[in-house]
Parts: C-alpha cells; sequence; structure tokens
C-alpha cells in the first residue's frame, strides 16, 4: 500500500520562506521522477517543478524560477521544496506527485498524488 505524507505548509509573509517535504512509500519511489503541482481556488492544476529520478534532470514553472528549489533524497523516499521570496499569488495548495517513469515528461503521467498541503501568503 502506497502512502503519501506532505509536511511543510502553512502562513507565511510575502518574501518570507516555507520549505515542504513528500516522504512516499510502498514501492520503489526512487525509481520515479517526483514533482510537485500547484491549484488555486477556480484554477487549473500547475507544475511547480519536477525533477528525474537521477535528480539530473529538473524543470521549473515559469513563475518560480529563481525563488523555488527542488530536491530528493532517494534513501529517505523524500522530495524537498525550498520556496523562497513568497509572493501572494503562490498562495494555493501544493500537490507533490510521483510519475510513471524516472523521468517527468510528459507532466500529465502522474500516478500518485500525495493529500495537499495549503501554502498561505500573506502580503
Amino acid at each position: 500500500q502506497v502512502q503519501r505524507v506532505e509536511s511543510g505548509g502553512g502562513l507565511v509573509q510575502a518574501g518570507g520562506s516555507l520549505r515542504l517535504s513528500c516522504v512516499m512509500t510502498g514501492r520503489t519511489f526512487v525509481s520515479y521522477a517526483r514533482g510537485w503541482f500547484r491549484q488555486s481556488p477556480g484554477q487549473e492544476r500547475e507544475v511547480v517543478a519536477a525533477i528525474s529520478w537521477s535528480g539530473a534532470g529538473i524543470l521549473y514553472g515559469d513563475s518560480v524560477k529563481g525563488r523555488f528549489t527542488i530536491s530528493r533524497d532517494n534513501a529517505k523516499n523524500t522530495v524537498y521544496r525550498q520556496m523562497n521570496n513568497l509572493k501572494p499569488e503562490d498562495t494555493a495548495v501544493y500537490y507533490c506527485a510521483s510519475f510513471y517513469s524516472g523521468t517527468y515528461y510528459p507532466l500529465s503521467e502522474v500516478d500518485y498524488w500525495g493529500q495537499g498541503t495549503q501554502v498561505t501568503v500573506s502580503s
């Protein structure tokens, strides 16, 4: 049985930082690409960042480039996202994801989602 646990969300002021983590267990997640998506009310879910199984390939959404960093620790089945210089428009529910393969293309090929964690950035 696949277990997914996200942590690190919360309320922060604009310009602040948060670090989110996502642990997935129950299968060999080290062999699969991982990623973070977000969804705001009335908006479609969008990719924030993705990382290949080895960490050699990384993708960032245009709105977060230069502010967010994705990393993974395969020994802990964990993917992290460091978010700096947060803006009110970053307010959303953030979901971690595991892809069907070791690469994150196509971005639609997610087979496991985390439960979601709320990030709220106040102005």
